[in-house]
């Protein structure tokens, strides 16, 4: 820490986010919640892409989506590392790709840390554990965000995991985008810490906005960056045990009502379990998997983004080197 700032740097391994749940992360919001703390310094933003170099030959719509997207990323201060992609024949035949950034990303975290103080790496690959452990040894703090499929030894050994899914804007959710996180309306999520089984009700805490002050839990305390919601056991979903309530471990994406009990409460409506960290699949719908980012996916996140900051213009404005 020099003059008392904290210099933090962010690694993003955008291969294992997109393919875990991550799909569609708005890098903005991201370089918004490292910055989140008081005189907090970003020395390296960077994120490591892969890129299909066969394909960026042969079609133009892939090789323009790449680029226009890529550039985006880079108008917000990201420095973009590629990794090729590497296509490979398995035992049945078959063709498969892969583009692993683990090595690079590696390499950079430990040569960069000697001037970081604080490093954020977006991933859930347990692979980087013993990287974690190397850079806590060097006196940095290291905090972990991811999505779906995280190590849970990754998790333990951070000195924080946050899940992606629980950063206000980071992604969108199912609701109208038109409603801001946290609004009456808006549809968001949260993690129930509270269950009262004999009376089939508790209350979901979820975060209100990106501050430094995460610590501050309890959602009494004035300066708490969380609200609490209550939820009837008929507003869960009835593929979940409610006997496993509470439960950090479940993210429930759900609507916020106006409470009709409670001056300024929330009621949580609709609920849906969007990702369970213990391994279990109690209570999921199960999504399909994405193998890889076509033209109109790319053009799906651009019309999604687009949607978003035609609501939040200053949300560019704020991220914007």
């Amino acid at each position: 820490m020099s003059n008392g700032e904290l210099h933090i740097g962010v690694y993003v391994d955008a291969e294992n986010v997109r393919y875990n749940g991550g799909y569609a992360m708005r890098y903005d919001v991201l370089r918004r919640f490292a910055a989140r703390e008081d005189q907090a310094r970003l020395l390296r933003l960077n994120t490591y892409m892969a890129v299909d170099g066969e394909r960026m030959k042969s079609d133009r719509e892939y090789r323009e989506g790449i680029r226009s997207y890529q550039q985006a990323v880079r108008d917000l201060g990201w420095k973009i590392i590629e990794k090729p992609v590497r296509w490979f024949v398995d035992d049945e035949g078959n063709r498969v790709s892969k583009a692993n950034a683990d090595l690079d990303l590696a390499v950079d975290v430990m040569l960069q840390s000697e001037r970081l103080d604080q490093l954020l790496l977006v991933t859930g690959d347990g692979d980087f554990l013993q990287v974690v452990r190397a850079l806590q040894n060097k006196g940095c703090r290291v905090e972990v965000l991811a999505f779906r499929n995280v190590s849970r030894e990754l998790q333990h050994e951070a000195d924080a995991f946050y899940s992606g899914y629980l950063v206000p804007g980071l992604l969108p959710t199912r609701g109208d985008v038109r409603v801001p996180w946290g609004e009456m309306g808006s549809r968001i999520r949260g993690i129930c810490i509270r269950w009262e089984a004999e009376r089939g009700f508790g209350f979901i805490r979820f975060l209100t906005n990106i501050s430094a002050r995460l610590w501050v839990t309890d959602t009494r305390h004035e300066d708490s960056p969380y609200e609490s919601a209550f939820v009837h056991i008929s507003d869960l979903p009835r593929e979940l045990d409610t006997d496993e309530l509470p439960s950090r471990d479940i993210i429930l994406e759900f609507d916020i009502e106006p409470s009709e009990t409670e001056k300024g409460g929330f009621i949580a409506r609709r609920c849906t379990v969007v990702n369970r960290y213990d391994g279990r699949s109690g209570g999921m719908s199960k999504q399909p998997e994405r193998q890889t980012m076509d033209r109109g996916e790319e053009l799906h996140f651009a019309e999604t983004r687009e949607a978003e900051e035609a609501v939040e213009p200053e949300v560019l404005e704020e991220t914007t080197p």
